[in-house]
């Protein structure tokens, strides 16, 4: 999705498609490939990844991280949905029975490799603390997660922040 008006002040009044209009349905979950490009307005989020402005062929993109790239990926209605989901999926893996193996199956998925032992006991560590805030503030754990379920919005806080390591987001 893209902020209301982004077109405003660079569409022509014949030029088509001349307003933004934002998809429903299933049709939210296309990949990005499929994003309409206006020549004098990428979309935001394409900008702030530095994808390049499509002006000239780019053989190979420019590898940086910056703040303002970490605060897309950990606020973006989009990748909190996604993280929403692969927390989700931790919760219901089948045949496994304690945190640390859920936590092992979730940093193995995302990373593609096994946590190591520091590493695993950090995020156990933040899954527990996470889950007694949201059990605090369950009005929270409802804005983010849409249930006013603490493990829940444990687990997508968790599954944000291993979305946005820099392995992950770099490689």
């Amino acid at each position: 999705p893209q902020p209301d008006g982004l077109w405003a002040a660079v569409t022509m009044p014949s030029s088509y498609p001349r307003l933004y209009k934002a998809d429903a349905g299933a049709n939210i979950y296309r990949r990005s490939v499929y994003t309409f490009w206006k020549r004098g307005m990428p979309p935001p989020q394409m900008t702030i990844m530095n994808a390049p402005t499509r002006e000239a062929c780019t053989t190979r993109r420019e590898r940086t991280n910056t703040p303002l790239q970490a605060l897309l990926l950990m606020n973006e209605t989009q990748y909190v949905q996604a993280a929403n989901r692969l927390g989700k999926r931790a919760i219901a893996a089948p045949n496994l029975s304690s945190p640390e193996q859920r936590v092992e199956w979730l940093f193995e998925t995302v990373t593609a490799r096994l946590p190591r032992d520091g590493e695993l006991r950090e995020m156990v560590s933040l899954l527990v603390d996470l889950t007694a805030y949201y059990t605090d503030q369950p009005d929270l754990a409802t804005k983010l997660s849409g249930t006013s379920d603490a493990n829940e919005a444990a687990w997508t806080v968790l599954a944000n922040t291993l979305l946005n390591l820099d392995e992950v987001v770099t490689k």
